[in-house]
């Protein structure tokens, strides 16, 4: 993928406020960090608030809500994936990203299919995670770079494992989930991380359309986001 999963994954659709983030965290000391790396990401105007349950978090976010939320994985009255589908819905216009100390491939998948636009470890140094949020600022999709190796590593086995298995006779016409021709030219673009305006001058296409083609893809994949898009497509071996 020609600019880096792992720190990028670049959309620059647009950047995404910062400010007001929910932090979404039970743990004090992980708590404060992260409020201090964002305090000092985004100035003293930062609107940054606490909550340390799903519960508090759905209390605390209006319907309008925008902004970011930090969510970990691990909460006291269930798991930060329920929480990001729920907000998915009821808060479309919020940004949310898991900081969490789990990294299981599936644990990740799943965060992603539910709406996370990107996934962060709790044991980087500061400095890294200052990165992969300023990332997030400019509108990139960030994976923890082991997490995206091993995903990756996991899609080629399987990709290389269909591969073996002899096609079935196809029948006539397509799918009513098959990509058209030109949605797998903009999917293979997406792949190599242009952004939708990028796409639109290399098409002679217009953004806005562009946008529509992008929400038919992520309709048809049954995904939420660009990074968790290029995961599907890897698996089902719609990318070369």
């Amino acid at each position: 993928m020609g600019r880096g999963l792992a720190q990028g994954m670049e959309s620059t659709e647009s950047s995404i406020d910062l400010s007001p983030t929910l932090i979404v965290e039970d743990n004090g000391p992980m708590q404060q960090r992260l409020h201090r790396l964002l305090l000092n990401l985004i100035g003293a105007d930062a609107q940054i608030a606490t909550v340390d349950s799903i519960a508090a978090a759905k209390a605390q976010l209006g319907e309008n809500a925008k902004g970011m939320a930090v969510i970990d994985i691990g909460l006291p009255d269930g798991n930060g994936i329920e929480l990001i589908a729920w907000l998915h819905v009821h808060c479309p216009q919020l940004t949310c990203v898991v900081i969490s100390a789990w990294g299981h491939e599936d644990t990740v998948l799943a965060a992603l299919r539910a709406g996370a636009i990107g996934y962060l470890l709790k044991e980087r140094e500061d400095a890294e995670l200052i990165q992969s949020l300023q990332s997030i600022r400019r509108g990139g999709a960030p994976i923890d770079p082991n997490i995206a190796r091993r995903i990756l590593a996991l899609l080629k086995l399987s990709s290389e494992s269909s591969a073996t298995v002899a096609e079935e006779p196809k029948a006539e016409g397509r799918s009513e989930h098959a990509l058209s021709d030109r949605e797998s030219e903009i999917l293979q673009m997406v792949a190599r991380g242009y952004s939708n305006r990028e796409i639109a001058e290399l098409t002679a296409l217009s953004r806005f359309t562009i946008e529509d083609y992008t929400k038919s893809i992520y309709r048809k994949l049954a995904v939420r986001s660009r990074t968790a898009a290029i995961f599907e497509a890897k698996a089902m071996g719609l990318l070369r």
